[in-house]
Formats: C-alpha cells, structure tokens, sequence
C-alpha cells in the first residue's frame, strides 16, 4: 500500500517526534509514504488572513504534485490537511475560482486526489484489525483523552471524517492498541493554539480547562493529531499542570508495536511522559 506524503513545516521542525512516529507507524503497518518533491508551505495560519487566493494557490500547488503522482495524499498536520481540504473544496464547487487557480498554478484539477489524515487511513484504509495484529506491548492500564482539535473533523463539509460533534476514531485506534479511552465532551472544544504567542492568557484558561476535564474524566493523558494543538497543550498548562503528558497518537502505535526509536519521540517532549509509562511497564 503505497500514499503520498505531504508532511509541511511542522513535522521537519517543532513536530518532529510526530512526524518521526507517523513514518515508523506506517512502515510498521505495511504502508508506505512517498514524500512529495518540492513541496511548499500551504500557507497555514497566516495567508488566509492576508491573501485570499495566495491561501488557496499554495495548498493547490502541492495539490497539483501530488495529482501526478496518482496516490492519495497523506496529511498529518491538520492545519495543512484544513487547507489543503479548503482549497480542494474551492476548486471542485467554484468553476470560476477554479479556473484562477489552475491558471496560477498551471495545472488542471481532476478532482480525483483524496486529501487523508493518517488517522482516517490508519483506521479505515489499512483497519484496525491489521492494527490489532500488530500490536506487541498493548497499552493496558493507560487511559487516554483523545483530543480531535477544532479542525480534523470541522466544518463537516469540508473536512469529511467522522462525527463533527462526537468523533470516535481515535478511540477506537486507542481501544485497538490496548488503552482505555476515557468519555469525555470536550473532545473537539479549541484550546487556542492560533493564539498561544500573542495571547497567552486566553490560552492558558483554554488550557487548564480541557486539562481539568481530562483529568476529571479520569484520563492520564492527552492523545491528539494536531502539532499546533500538542505544543499549545503542553506548553501552556500553566505551573501547576504541567506534569500532564500531551502525545501525538502515531506514538502510542509506535510504543505498542514495539518499534524501535519510541524512546527518541518519547524524550522530546516539555511534559515527560516517560513517568507514567514506566510506572505502568510499557516504557
């Protein structure tokens, strides 16, 4: 099983344990990731607020590469999934934006490139049952907050993966690795990732509410998909929380699976996890 690979800025700089664990998880599952040539930023969080066709030609160039190359294309960063869906929105129901953009770009949209993230392939494309077979180390006694963020499963229209109001993907990966995903309803609420360098005391309230929920809820960490979101989560917890671990849910695979290299992914985060997941053996 072979996808193009779109991995944006994040996942060559302040994600790379997320990005790292993407490539080791899909190795491990038979799937295979073919980076995009030259790729370019799409252009997330900061063109779509001062140019509105510039927001929608950078994600569409990348669109354009990997409409060459035939596969569906991976996308691990949900800002760049989210502008990449936006823009693939745009040209397939705008004729007259679209006939911009290919002009701009110098391609022609064929419609046909499905625009992914590694959760939905993992879960739906390659299932969770192969993911079950994989499993080395189940994660028994952990229990996880799966954290979907504002923009993996929202606006519903453009994003087209699971339930807007009450997604269950993850948890389901997370029940297939061995953890326990706990119930909770704050699942898709923002955590003010967009703001967490200029304004600080918005985040931090956002952040010490969906922490305190997780905890309430019973969980021992926050599992998420999103670099924006983890960093934001870890890094603005505040003082008096900062012992809460946020992982990416690509990691969790890569510990279950026992693969080589977890403990790099592991060690790189403000908030260790490594803690917990020793007191509980699975590190």
């Amino acid at each position: 099983m072979k996808f193009s690979y779109y991995p944006g800025c994040s996942l060559h700089a302040t994600a790379l344990e997320y990005g790292s664990s993407v490539q080791a998880a899909f190795e491990a599952l038979d799937a295979e990731l073919v980076e995009i040539p030259d790729w370019n930023c799409c252009g997330a969080s900061s063109a779509h607020n001062l140019n509105y066709m510039l927001s929608l030609c950078l994600p569409a160039r990348n669109m354009a590469i990997a409409q060459e190359q035939g596969q569906a294309l991976v996308v691990p960063c949900v800002g760049c999934l989210s502008r990449l869906k936006i823009a693939d929105h745009v040209l397939r129901e705008d004729p007259a934006r679209r006939q911009e953009i290919e002009d701009i770009v110098g391609f022609s949209y064929s419609g046909d490139l499905r625009i992914l993230p590694p959760l939905e392939i993992v879960c739906d494309d390659i299932g969770l049952e192969r993911v079950r077979e994989r499993v080395q180390k189940p994660l028994e006694g952990l229990a996880v907050a799966c954290y979907y963020g504002c923009l993996m499963v929202r606006p519903p229209e453009i994003a087209q993966f699971d339930d807007s109001e009450s997604p269950q993907s993850m948890d389901r990966l997370m029940e297939a690795l061995g953890a326990r995903p706990v119930e909770w309803s704050w699942n898709t609420e923002c955590c003010g990732g967009a703001l967490t360098l200029t304004r600080r005391d918005i985040v931090e309230h956002l952040v010490a509410r969906l922490v305190d929920k997780a905890r309430e809820a019973g969980a021992q960490m926050m599992v998420t998909a999103c670099p924006l979101c983890q960093v934001s989560l870890e890094m603005r917890q505040g003082a008096e929380g900062r012992e809460f671990p946020i992982l990416y849910f690509t990691e969790l695979m890569g510990l279950a699976f026992g693969l080589k290299g977890a403990e790099k992914w592991l060690g790189k985060h403000l908030v260790s996890p490594l803690p917990l997941l020793q007191s509980l053996s699975l590190a």
